[in-house]
Formats: structure tokens, C-alpha cells, sequence
């Protein structure tokens, strides 16, 4: 079994940690050069100064000159050497032959390094070794009084004193490179601790399975989905999501920005859960689903999905169009069985003539509220006749007005009753809330070729000023309880969907309430 691969956070903080420790290897050794350089610099220039010192007495050049025998050079020179700390101070005539040394035994000697330079008039310094060991020395010429060159001066200082000063120097350093080091190692491990936090602990190969496996179900599933992160941004829409919202916004996008449908928006801006909410996107029903999501107590944001209601509501549309025609019939055919029965009735106990009398009052009593005359189209004497009845349950009356005028057939049944479905629904319960009486409701409905003119005008108490822009908006509702505002902006999604509109032509005054006005084109045959 292979051994188990190191994580790479701890990979990364390892890798840190060695490239910390390098840079400060390598300052340290760049460090110590340059003060080992400096130092060695120091040490012969000093060097090399006090031999000039030396070299500036003429008592000392006339006396090699004169062949010393004295011993006025060697006391002079080691006099010097002491006061200074040198190594050695040695004094030679211009064959080399040594006058002063700190060790006498040498006195008399030739020196044990080259001085030809130095007696051809040049200063040397440089680091040597001679009898005394490693040194950094100063060389110059020594003049007699005359400007004669007669030997050199040669004064050395001891390199471990060198070493000495480079260690303590070091040492000092040291100290501060273990605290940058002591710092780089801190921050590695607190950049480490940031990576796994930012990264949710998970390791590269787990990050780009979550990327390859994200954009498969993103872009896979059939539902809509908009992820936001914790600061209201856009982090993900998939292509089904852009398509429903009809834009794509690109990951960063702030949502405030989007044009949401109210509803959406402001779950998406709550953060907060909702189930199966029911919203207007365009030409969309669409049903919503928002959810908060946390990991590790850290907020992630909030995701929405959304779901194509479109062809559902159709439906739903159509099953309300058949349930209002059966309705009508259903009433008609209560209203009929009734009549037949008083019928019955007037026949078994003999009044012949009463039954005569009430045929031709049923005869000159039409069914429904519309003739046939004025609008014969089937769809809309349904739809009249099982609202009026569904109106006078809740005390409302609900009239056709004497001006409606529809000699031509209904074509788009569904949109059309759609829309006089939610006007007069609205209608009939602000006339019922209103504080008018009686209660009533007037529809009005008129063709002009192939486009439907409809007005309703209720008896209540009008549309509030604050509402009046903002009525037909996805949430908006003169109602208090939840579960309203979504009927008017159904009522104009469908009444655009076919090219014509809906809207408030009068939000109410004192003799009647709100009035509401739509176009249908090309819906009548």
C-alpha cells in the first residue's frame, strides 16, 4: 500500500519554512563576507597608518642609514608597537636586513616576506603570513632626512584579532537573522492557516474535482440556478438561470443590480429560506427557491433556483376557464330544473293557464346576464354568468354595461378569460370590502374588429395614492395578509403576451371606485 501523500497545506509551510531558512543562510553568509572584507579593510588601513607614522620620524631613517648600533630604531619601534597593540613593528634597511622585531633573535635578519616594492617607493597592504603567523599588514618606504629612501617599515596586527571582532559582530547579527527567521516562520504558518481557511481545508485535487463536478450539475440540471456570496455578489448563474432571467450576469456582478422580480429579490437580499415562491420574470411564471448556505459556521452565501412555471400556469389557465364554463352550466342547469319542477308543478294541479303564463315569462327571460344579441360568443356568456353567480355569493352584483358590443367570436379563450378573470375577481372583492351600498361591479365589453376593449369599474373604495404606480408590480396589493400581489401582474403578463395592456384608468373618486382598462388584440375572430 503507497504511503499517504502529505497534505499541501503542510507541503506549502514546509516549502515556506525552507525558503525562509535559505534567504536567511544565505544573508548570513552574505553578511559575514562583507564584514570580514570590512574588517580585514579596517585592520590594514590601520595597519598601514601607523607604519606611515613610523616611517615619518627622520631620527628613525637617519639611523638605519648610519647603520644603527644604538639600538635607537628597535627601541623606538617597539615602543610604538606596544602603545598600538601590533602585531610586530619591524624596521629594515633596503637589503632587507631587519633593525627592529619584537623578538630579538631575528634582529640582524632578512625578512621572511618582499620588500623590493616597498624600497622602490610604494606602500603595501595586504594580508600575510610571516614569523609571527597570519597578519594584516601596512608596508611603506623609510626616508632618511634627506628624502633618501634607506628601508621600509613593515607593522602587522594579528588576524585572530580579526576573527575576534567578526565573531562578536556575528554574533549580533545572528541574533537579529534568528528573529527574521523566527518572524518568516510565524507568517508561514499564519499564511498556511489562512490557506486552509480560505480553501475550506480542502486540497487541490479535491478543489478541482468540486469544479469539474459543479459545472456538470450546473449545466446539467433543468432548474435555474443564481448563487450569491455573503457580500451580495454573483458567484454563480448557470445557463438555464440566465435564460429564465433573461441576462446573464457575469460572477462579481452586484444582485442589487439585476432586475429580479420583487419577490425573488428581496428573499435573495433577506438571506433568509423560502420555499416555492411564485413570481413574474418577463413572459415567465417562474417558482423560486431560496436557500442560506453556511459551512464551519462560515456564511456562504445564499443560493436561488428557479423553475419554469410558464406552461403549468397555462394550463392551470385552462383548467380555471373550464371550471368557470362548468360552473355557469352547473347554475343554468340548477335555474333550469327549478323552472321545470314549477312547470311540473302548475301542470299536475290542473292551472293550465298559469303554466301558459310562465312558459312566456321564461321565453322573454334570457339565462344569462349578456344577450345574445349583444355578445353571443360562448366563452364570454360562461364566463359572465358563473362570475355573476360567484358574485352574488359574496353580495356583490355583478353587470354587463348597456354599451357592450362583441358580435365577433373569441379566439384566444384562455388569455382572454384570464385577464376578465383577475379584473373582475379584484373588482368583486374591493366592492364587497368597500363601504359602498349596494355592492356592484360593471363590466363593459367592447370590439373593435379583432380587439377586445374591457372595463370594470367597482363600487369601492379605490386604489390607495401610494399604490397607484406601483399596483401592477410582482407583491404589490391594497391587501394586509400575505399571499397577495400576484393577480394584477398576471392579468398584464397576459395581456402583453398578446400585444395589448393593461391598466389603471382611474384610481377611484366619489362616485365610484377604481376603474381598470385593458386591450386585447387580435383575440376576436
Amino acid at each position: 500500500m503507497a504511503p499517504p501523500r502529505m497534505r499541501f497545506a503542510r507541503q506549502v509551510l514546509l516549502l515556506q519554512i525552507g525558503v525562509v531558512v535559505l534567504v536567511v543562510g544565505v544573508g548570513f553568509a552574505l553578511v559575514g563576507w562583507l564584514l570580514y572584507s570590512n574588517l580585514t579593510g579596517q585592520y590594514k588601513a590601520q595597519a598601514l597608518a601607523v607604519a606611515q607614522s613610523v616611517a615619518a620620524n627622520p631620527d628613525i631613517g637617519d639611523a638605519v642609514a648610519a647603520a644603527d648600533s644604538s639600538g635607537l630604531v628597535e627601541i623606538r619601534a617597539e615602543a610604538v608597537r606596544i602603545r598600538t597593540g601590533a602585531l610586530f613593528v619591524v624596521v629594515t634597511d633596503r637589503k632587507g636586513i631587519r633593525y627592529a622585531h619584537p623578538n630579538p633573535d631575528e634582529v640582524g635578519e632578512l625578512v621572511s616576506t618582499d620588500f623590493t616594492d616597498v624600497v622602490a617607493g610604494k606602500e603595501v597592504s595586504n594580508m600575510d603570513t610571516g614569523t609571527l603567523g597570519y597578519s594584516a599588514r601596512g608596508k611603506v618606504p623609510l626616508r632618511d632626512h634627506t628624502g633618501a629612501i634607506v628601508g621600509e617599515v613593515s607593522v602587522g596586527f594579528d588576524a585572530s584579532a580579526i576573527w575576534g571582532a567578526l565573531l562578536t559582530a556575528l554574533g549580533w547579527c545572528l541574533l537579529g537573522l534568528a528573529g527574521a527567521l523566527t518572524l518568516g516562520v510565524a507568517g508561514s504558518a499564519l499564511l498556511n492557516r489562512l490557506l486552509k481557511r480560505r480553501t475550506l481545508g480542502l486540497e487541490p485535487s479535491e478543489l478541482s474535482e468540486l469544479v469539474q463536478q459543479r459545472e456538470a450539475v450546473l449545466h446539467g440540471i433543468g432548474e435555474g440556478v443564481l448563487a450569491v456570496d455573503p457580500d451580495g455578489r454573483v458567484s454563480v448563474c448557470n445557463d438555464e438561470a440566465a435564460r429564465l432571467l433573461g441576462s446573464a450576469p457575469s460572477p462579481g456582478t452586484p444582485v442589487s443590480t439585476l432586475d429580479l422580480p420583487a419577490r425573488i429579490g428581496e428573499a435573495v437580499a433577506e438571506g433568509s429560506a423560502v420555499d416555492n415562491l411564485i413570481a413574474v420574470a418577463g413572459d415567465r411564471v417562474l417558482v423560486a427557491t431560496c436557500r442560506p448556505v453556511r459551512r464551519d459556521d462560515i456564511d456562504l452565501g445564499t443560493v436561488l433556483t428557479l423553475r419554469d412555471r410558464t406552461d403549468l400556469e397555462t394550463l392551470t389557465r385552462e383548467l380555471d376557464s373550464v371550471h368557470r364554463l362548468t360552473d355557469a352550466l352547473r347554475a343554468q342547469q340548477h335555474e333550469f330544473a327549478n323552472r321545470l319542477h314549477t312547470l311540473s308543478g302548475l301542470l299536475q294541479t290542473g292551472h293550465h293557464n298559469e303554466a301558459v303564463d310562465y312558459l312566456q315569462a321564461l321565453s322573454d327571460t334570457p339565462v344569462v346576464p349578456l344577450g345574445p344579441s349583444a355578445v353571443p360568443d360562448p366563452y364570454l356568456q360562461a364566463f359572465v354568468s358563473a362570475k355573476s353567480v360567484a358574485a352574488a355569493e359574496k353580495g356583490v352584483t355583478l353587470e354587463v354595461g348597456e354599451a357592450s358590443w362583441v358580435p365577433g367570436k373569441v379566439i384566444a379563450p384562455v388569455e382572454v378569460t384570464t385577464v376578465l378573470g383577475n379584473l373582475v375577481d379584484n373588482a368583486v372583492e374591493a366592492a364587497r370590502l368597500g363601504a359602498r351600498r349596494p355592492a356592484r361591479v360593471e363590466l363593459d365589453l367592447v370590439a373593435d374588429g379583432s380587439t377586445l376593449h374591457v372595463s370594470v369599474i367597482d363600487s369601492g373604495d379605490g386604489v390607495p395614492s401610494q399604490l397607484r404606480d406601483v399596483i401592477f408590480l410582482e407583491g404589490v396589493s391594497t391587501k394586509d395578509t400575505p399571499g397577495h400581489g400576484l393577480g394584477l401582474a398576471l392579468t398584464r403578463q397576459a395581456a402583453r403576451a398578446l400585444g395589448g395592456d393593461v391598466r389603471l384608468a382611474s384610481p377611484g373618486d366619489a362616485d365610484h371606485g377604481a376603474v381598470f382598462a385593458a386591450h386585447l388584440p387580435e383575440v376576436l375572430a
